[in-house]
């Protein structure tokens, strides 16, 4: 089951806006692309309870007005916020910004600078593991077996 939720991408960048766009459309994702150019502008549209919140945002590291890791700190010390599966891109490949992202809670980090098609590829991977756990979750709910919880 697919979620009719916007994305949200968080990127000051036109062109890698653009790439982003070409990509979900490559995809088919049907979601809603929501823009904004910068962390506070995110954090403002979240924070707006007239609009739905996003199935995933996709999260440049370095805009202007406050940082992706700011952002992802702000964002996993709300309850409201904090199980938003956020994406990480940045031109950085350092271990240490890798790290740093999974430690704050992102579900994967995407190196901008991949080419086109492996960018594309990272973003389906994400699209299939959401999909497979939607489907697993779906298949338990609907399992009405009575009994303690299995141990694993």
């Amino acid at each position: 089951m697919r979620s009719s939720k916007p994305i949200l991408l968080v990127e000051d960048d036109r062109v890698d806006a653009m790439t982003v766009r070409r990509a979900l459309t490559e995809l088919d994702a049907t979601n809603q692309l929501i823009h904004k150019t910068d962390g506070v502008q995110a954090m403002e549209h979240l924070r707006d309870k007239s609009n739905e919140l996003p199935c995933l945002i996709l999260m440049d590291l370095n805009t202007p007005k406050m940082s992706g890791m700011e952002f992802l700190q702000i964002i996993k010390a709300d309850e409201t916020l904090k199980n938003i599966p956020i994406v990480a891109m940045s031109t950085s490949c350092q271990q240490q910004d890798v790290d740093r992202t999974l430690q704050l809670g992102v579900v994967r980090y995407i190196v901008k600078s991949i080419d086109y098609e492996e960018f594309v590829e990272a973003l389906s991977a994400i699209g299939r593991f959401w999909r497979a756990t939607d489907e697993l979750l779906t298949a338990t709910q609907d399992c009405e077996t009575p009994g303690p919880p299995m141990p694993y």
